[in-house]
């Protein structure tokens, strides 16, 4: 009897020496395979070993999220210096990564390579990413747009009206909501793309050409519309509200990181409200808080504000029948090869929820 029980002990020791030595084969290639990787396996003594401690516990990755920035002002930009993201993310075991972008098309290729998890565009990039068949949803509006983008044109320059653009080269970001704008503006005044010449011009490319005089006209968004206003007496001359025309912007989402996260998608547009409502109800100490940011007087940021108000709310019937519309329009004219409809890309409920948790929080 007493032969029997010390078998059956040494049976158990060495399943159990087994199970151990096969744990730390595991453990040891998760390191291997990530070294960033950390294990809260704990060695214990005079613990009984049943199979729920048997092994350490799997190593818990930590989840970053990838969110895109451009240089435009928006609430996003006051919430990363102020380090808003980082406090709630950091709450959940998330850690926040910056991608800066000159212009909302390039988006789409971080999204498409898992790179980026959120970001907020204008509507262009949106239909050109849903064009290419990119994973992503739009989960909130994040602007309407009406005054935003604009045509500018240079101190003392003979083009007075939309139509005197014929034959004259005007900058542009190939693919920006001010692209969707420019072709908005040249079919109200009844002329083709190629009755102009489109000069495709990254921001930092097209200031200097629309300075220097090289290009006749600027297609482009705040802050960079004031500044040429008011520091160097441009002219604006046409916008989503002469034409009658929304330019919204829209946040979005990487689907696959949706799937997985949901919850961070909601806190994503929680803190989004946080930075939308501070900037919206503290307007004088934004202005000088951004001012003081991007090193421009609070002039030129009160009138930046003013013509690109933001919001953080759920997409509408409105917004999406005017999104429909620059798509139909675009394919017209050989801008997209295919028909779109814009509404399969639009995801209410992470704004909802969010806006639902937040009133039940006050």
């Amino acid at each position: 009897m007493v032969k029997g029980k010390a078998l059956l002990l040494l049976l158990v020791l060495l399943v159990f020496g087994v199970l151990s030595a096969c744990a730390q084969n595991d453990n040891a290639n998760v390191q291997n395979n990530n070294p960033e990787a950390k294990t809260d396996a704990k060695t214990e003594t005079n613990t009984e070993v049943t199979p729920s401690n048997a092994a350490p516990a799997e190593p818990k990755e930590e989840v970053v999220v990838n969110i895109g920035i451009q240089q435009s002002i928006w609430p996003i930009l006051a919430a990363r210096e102020k380090g808003w993201f980082e406090e709630e993310f950091s709450k959940v075991g998330a850690k926040v990564k910056w991608v800066e972008f000159q212009s909302g098309p390039a988006y789409f290729e971080s999204f498409a390579s898992g790179r980026l998890d959120f970001g907020r565009v204008g509507n262009i990039p949106v239909l050109a990413g849903q064009a290419a068949k990119i994973g992503f949803k739009e989960i909130a509006t994040a602007s309407q747009g009406e005054k935003g983008d604009a045509i500018l044109v240079p101190k003392g320059s003979p083009i007075q009206k939309i139509q005197d653009l014929k034959g004259k080269q005007i900058a542009v970001a190939k693919g920006s909501s001010a692209y969707g704008l420019l072709y908005k503006v040249l079919e109200a005044a009844g002329l083709k793309p190629e009755d102009v010449k489109i000069i495709q011009l990254q921001p930092d490319e097209g200031q200097p050409a629309f300075e220097t005089g090289k290009v006749d006209a600027w297609a482009i968004w705040e802050p960079f519309q004031s500044i040429q206003v008011l520091k160097n007496g441009a002219r604006v001359l046409a916008n989503g509200e002469t034409v009658g025309s929304y330019t919204p912007g829209f946040q979005l989402v990487r689907t696959e990181f949706a799937e997985e996260h949901p919850e961070l998608v909601v806190l994503y547009l929680k803190v989004t409200e946080k930075a939308t409502r501070w900037q919206l109800e503290n307007k004088d100490e934004a202005i000088t808080f951004y001012a003081q940011l991007k090193k421009q007087d609070n002039e030129t940021m009160r009138r930046v504000l003013e013509n690109s108000e933001p919001s953080n709310v759920a997409i509408t019937q409105e917004i999406i029948d005017a999104q429909q519309g620059t798509a139909d329009l675009l394919l017209s004219i050989g801008g997209l090869k295919e028909k779109l409809n814009v509404s399969e890309v639009v995801d209410n409920t992470y704004i909802e929820q969010a806006l639902k948790e937040l009133k039940a929080e006050k």
